[in-house]
């Protein structure tokens, strides 16, 4: 039997060709193979949809699309009582290896899976690519209105500290600021929106 070492955790090929069994601390999972992920579904690279060409349970059907939509807005599919989101299965079947890091759905909607939406991403780059929160109040991520000194100001997110971009008597002031410190940062150009 092979080890090898994935994110800290201890991995051993099982007797199956089509299974790895990772070690965790409470328990023993078996994670799907790209061999089994296209022997029982086939992905649509150009529609991001995967589809059922073999039955693995009873309330399976070949043709039908797979995954139900998870709380969280992601496509996810239960394969041999091991639960997985679409997004990472496509990393598989398209390169044969999951992604190592995060995956970005580069126009922010977290169930549109075709491969060209997808990247793979550091947890940083993945926040340079995110939608607004749902209790931003001006409608502009990074900017704020400072009741105190009655003012709008700016902030950006720079490696894991936030960096004052100052404040502003106009609110556009403070949106430019923030538009400009984007583009400086790295920013991908859906971020915020």
């Amino acid at each position: 039997m092979v080890c090898v070492k994935i994110r800290h955790r201890e991995v051993a090929t099982s007797p199956s060709p089509n299974q790895i069994t990772i070690k965790g601390s409470k328990m023993t999972q078996r994670i799907i193979s790209q061999k089994e992920l296209k022997r029982i579904l086939h992905y649509c690279p150009e529609t991001g949809v995967f589809t059922w060409i073999a039955q693995v349970g009873n309330r399976i059907k070949i043709g039908d699309a797979a995954g139900n939509l998870s709380v969280y807005g992601y496509m996810e599919i239960q394969i041999h009582n091991v639960r997985y989101t679409l997004h990472r299965l496509a990393f598989l079947y398209m390169t044969g290896e999951f992604p190592e890091l995060q995956v970005d759905h580069i126009n922010q909607i977290r169930d549109d899976n075709r491969w060209g939406n997808l990247r793979d991403v550091s947890f940083q780059e993945n926040k340079k690519n995110c939608t607004m929160y749902s209790n931003n109040s001006s409608g502009t991520t990074g900017v704020y209105w400072d009741k105190r000194r009655k003012k709008w100001y700016a902030t950006i997110a720079n490696s894991k500290t936030n960096k004052f971009l100052g404040y502003f008597e106009a609110k556009q002031s403070a949106i430019n600021a923030r538009s400009e410190a984007n583009k400086e940062y790295g920013y991908h150009v859906n971020h915020g929106s």
